[in-house]
């Protein structure tokens, strides 16, 4: 992954459930407002960190529920496991650091001795973590104990609770800070930490995380908000976010001033966003945006919406769609007079993910990109490349779209294809 040989200039480390996703959010709004606002200004040259106390398997069936992007680093299990990229390399070396002074026998004949605890499913224990549920007014004195226990046994450990009902036994290097000082020495190690790194959470397995600039989503639980009035009240790099989840962290990176923080999602007049066409990420993000609100009738059907995005295009520009057949772009513009409003009122959404830009000369850029469709209860995919070029030696110098290519991602293609991108 190029973006890891090189400093990043914002890291977003974040937890999950009830920071990045918001589960009363039916629409995912705040969700895909961060999402549009990561893809078209940070994807290129930034690093944004998934931790959650979800195993793999919960990730990834939030991840089939919800318009999440794909990060760069996963760190699940409640930082026992750490994974890189799409395809979810593990790090071996975490693995050996979480060896020390552990031993999983051990852990769960002590354990077993509590009546008090309810061991979570199968699918939730893991090579470096031992999940149980447990009372609220039970928590404290069987935590005292079992690590009393534990100890006695010649192991290591640290017991976290959460979210008022989770208990987690987990090496005591383990936890969502150590993984994260973790891989931040990594990088420095190998010559490029981030330049600025925000991390966000909202529950009592989130705290060790807050030692660096971060903040804390509206939405907090108690054990979270203790900790923030014991520990961080005065500390001027945290934040209580008065926005819910995703919004908050949008919220955080003004607040912080760490870059750009109005997501096109978030445009007014999304004219402007269309004519804006300031680099290739962000035209790719402004298009598929542009798809959506059309269909969704969500913007004014207007011939000034279509003529803005046909002088995007180069009039020889050519798109081919995942069915295979070919046309040219200003045919397929042309050709969304036909669906117009056809989503509206209806559960229907357009994302795009993995949004990579790279220049090929002086004056033509090639994008890859994953666009994802939400219609009712279906997600379908296509993996995308577009190319432009710019009259001048930069992508800021007016941008053209020259050729858009659409392929099926497997496993996710629709059940009826649209004559339309995707």
């Amino acid at each position: 992954m190029d973006r890891l040989k090189a400093p990043a200039r914002l890291m977003i480390v974040s937890d999950l459930d009830h920071t990045m996703v918001d589960h009363h959010d039916k629409e995912n709004l705040s969700l895909l407002r961060f999402n549009s606002l990561w893809e078209a200004n940070y994807r290129h040259d930034s690093l944004l960190v998934f931790s959650t106390g979800r195993s793999p398997t919960l990730y990834k069936e939030l991840r089939k529920e919800k318009p999440m992007l794909t990060p760069d680093i996963t760190i699940m299990s409640v930082g026992t496991e750490i994974t890189y990229g799409n395809s979810m390399v593990p790090d071996d070396g975490w693995v050996e650091v979480l060896n020390q002074k552990w031993d999983k026998n051990i852990v769960k004949e002590e354990t077993s001795k509590f009546p008090e605890l309810t061991l979570q499913a199968e699918t939730e224990q893991r090579a470096h973590k031992v999940s149980f549920y447990i009372q609220k007014d039970k928590a404290q004195i069987v935590t005292k104990a079992l690590s009393e226990a534990l100890k006695q046994r010649g192991l290591d450990v640290k017991i976290i609770y959460s979210g008022g009902i989770d208990l987690d036994i987990l090496p005591q290097g383990a936890g969502k800070g150590q993984a994260l000082a973790y891989l931040l020495q990594k990088f420095k190690t190998e010559g490029h930490p981030p330049v600025n790194t925000l991390v966000c959470g909202d529950s009592g397995n989130d705290a060790e995380l807050f030692s660096i600039p971060e903040y804390m989503v509206k939405n907090a639980q108690e054990e979270l908000l203790q900790w923030h009035a014991e520990n961080a009240k005065d500390n001027k790099k945290i934040i209580h976010a008065t926005e819910r989840c995703a919004a908050g962290i949008i919220q955080a990176i003004g607040h912080f001033s760490l870059g750009p923080n109005l997501s096109p999602r978030d445009v007014t007049d999304f004219s402007d966003c269309l004519l804006e066409n300031v680099n290739p990420g962000h035209e790719v993000v402004g298009f598929f945006l542009f798809y959506e609100k059309w269909r969704r009738a969500e913007i004014e059907n207007s011939e000034i919406y279509l003529s803005s995005v046909i002088a995007n295009c180069c009039p020889s520009a050519t798109y081919v769609h995942p069915t295979g057949i070919e046309q040219t772009l200003h045919n397929c513009i042309n050709g969304l007079r036909g669906c117009y409003g056809d989503k509206q009122g209806k559960q229907y959404r357009v994302w795009v993910d993995q949004v990579l830009p790279t220049q090929i000369d002086s004056k033509t850029w090639l994008v890859k990109f994953d666009m994802w469709v939400l219609s009712g209860e279906e997600q379908h995919a296509a993996r995308g490349t577009a190319i432009f070029s710019s009259k001048g030696e930069s992508a800021s110098d007016r941008l053209t779209w020259i050729r858009g290519h659409q392929t099926w991602i497997k496993g996710y293609e629709p059940k009826e294809s649209s004559p339309f991108f995707g």
